[in-house]
């Protein structure tokens, strides 16, 4: 195996001639391809977090790193560890079950809900009050929330997935149409540990989460990953479908409906449940570390060098999961693409650095919550405060170049304007921004260094697409069913003019971030600005 990858990577670094200099810092579409389609391959078994197949993709990407010519960015190693909890329930060795009006419902897990410890405990015991927390959001600033008069002690809250849509008297609450982070998934589990809560079960909609209940299912029945530091999540996390919660809470003589309609009005306030959830909850709880893999091109600037501009891309997918069939999710687009685009644009940087530093990092455990940017954000390997920008690739556009770039998040801050020159240079548009349905700015890697006041966004691929628009419609449609499932393989007749494109479009821009007179801002008035300011 070993012989394999060093083979890969001295006939990966040599793509250009020895001594050549590529002023221009071209991304090229061989090595791109050349490593999209190693890192798909069934030979890294879906670069699971905590399985084999992460721990050789880890070691590809420190060989990568060292046969291009980048520096360590640990001292001098080139990773970083994370330390996790991998946490997988045993429902088979569990009596856990909602009863309502003293009837236990009849339950599957995997199918009607999936559970487990946000603490990483492998067994407790449950005999808790279900309470109906509407949003399970507390803002301050929009003069809302869920938890108003709600001792959390001793209590499990159900919860909506979303926040509260907007309405003609406040047309732009919770940024109107457009998803906050207040509505992501992740929010509603922090919120409820800050809360002290005995734990917490959301109600999936296909409308709500922006995905199927397969995608909730496919995380929730493999091993999950939390990070291992920090503060614990509550003891009990985990999500029902909406037919689960519909005969909850009828058979608890409740109308979810109207709960839902009255979850939408500013003072709600959290409504008992005639209902319980009773029994012990196991699950094997295990401690592994994890690394993210770092790289630098220093600067040239004797001042500007000491900041750099960080790109980032997660190289984890997840990895293999059952007995049967197709076991390797291979996770071609997502994100074996981004982190290939990170290995050929690494490959085109060192060649021409410029006045600020740039870092290529290859983040862990992205699909288990963004673990792996969360542990750089809270210890990073380059100071906060003199990082100029992160710039995320997370799945490229693998069907066909466009005649527009995605840059939805960059008018936060400077880094829009700075976007919109780049891509004119390239012949390019940035396409239009919409409301942020799903959330997408707080679904990906570059989310956790905003949160740390870093000037961040992930770079998107093009919708107009030039050549073939109707067979790119089609790629996508299928991609969209292959999401997070073992269908997301590697096409050989991809045509990746527009993954190269994506890619070249954010070495430019991280180019003319490190090239600027100073570090871009955020916009005034943006809550990701006031930690800037403090650092």
């Amino acid at each position: 195996m070993q012989k394999m990858i060093s083979m890969l990577v001295a006939s990966l670094a040599v793509a250009l001639p020895a001594g050549a200099v590529d002023k221009s810092a071209t991304v090229q579409e061989a090595p791109l391809r050349a490593h999209l389609e190693f890192l798909s391959s069934d030979l890294l078994e879906g670069r699971g977090t905590g399985q084999r197949g992460g721990d050789l993709t880890v070691a590809y990407l420190e060989a990568q790193s060292k046969a291009i010519g980048l520096k360590p960015a640990n001292g001098s190693s080139y990773r970083q560890p994370v330390k996790i909890a991998g946490i997988k329930a045993r429902p088979q060795d569990s009596t856990l079950s909602l009863q309502a009006a003293g009837a236990a419902m009849p339950l599957t897990y995997g199918q009607d809900w999936v559970w487990g410890p946000g603490d990483a405990k492998e067994a407790r015991s449950f005999d808790h009050e279900l309470v109906f927390a509407g949003y399970g959001i507390t803002a301050p600033e929009e003069g809302w929330n869920d938890y108003a008069g709600l001792d959390c002690t001793n209590k499990v809250l159900v919860v909506m997935v979303n926040d509260p849509k907007p309405t003609a008297a406040e047309a732009n609450r919770f940024n109107g149409k457009g998803l906050t982070y207040y509505g992501r998934w992740t929010y509603k589990f922090e919120e409820a540990a800050r809360k002290k809560c005995a734990g917490i079960l959301l109600v999936h909609t296909d409308e709500s989460a922006s995905y199927g209940w397969s995608v909730v299912q496919n995380s929730w029945m493999a091993e999950r990953f939390q990070l291992a530091q920090g503060e614990p999540g509550a003891g009990l996390e985990g999500w029902m479908t909406d037919a689960t919660a519909r005969k909850l809470f009828a058979a608890a003589g409740q109308d979810l409906d109207k709960l839902r309609a009255a979850a939408e009005v500013k003072g709600f306030k959290p409504v008992a449940l005639n209902a319980r959830i009773k029994g012990d909850m196991k699950a094997v709880v295990r401690k592994i570390e994890q690394f993210n893999v770092a790289g630098v091109v220093p600067g040239t600037d004797p001042k500007l060098k000491d900041e750099v501009v960080i790109y980032t891309a997660h190289w984890d997918h997840l990895g293999k999961q059952g007995t049967e069939g197709d076991t390797i999710y291979n996770g071609a687009v997502d994100n074996a693409s981004g982190t290939a685009g990170l290995l050929a644009m690494a490959q085109a940087a060192v060649k021409s650095p410029a006045k600020r530093s740039q870092m290529f990092l290859w983040v862990a455990a992205e699909e288990q919550g963004l673990l792996g940017s969360a542990a750089y954000a809270s210890a990073p390997l380059w100071p906060v405060e003199k990082t100029a920008a992160a710039l995320n690739n997370d799945s490229l556009n693998f069907t066909g170049a466009a005649r527009d770039i995605g840059a939805q998040g960059s008018d936060r801050t400077e880094l829009g304007a700075m976007a919109h020159a780049v891509a004119k240079k390239m012949g390019l548009v940035v396409s239009p921004a919409k409301p942020d349905l799903s959330g997408g700015y707080f679904r990906s890697d570059h989310f956790s260094m905003a949160k740390a006041g870093i000037p961040a966004f992930s770079v998107g691929g093009g919708s107009d697409i030039i050549k073939d628009p109707e067979n790119a419609k089609k790629l996508r449609a299928q991609y969209s069913k292959n999401y997070h499932q073992v269908g997301d393989e590697y096409d050989p007749n991809w045509d990746l003019a527009g993954m190269v494109q994506q890619a070249q479009f954010t070495l430019n821009l991280g180019r003319a971030v490190a090239d600027a007179p100073k570090m871009p801002q955020w916009k005034a008035g943006d809550p990701f600005g006031a930690v800037r300011a403090k650092k």
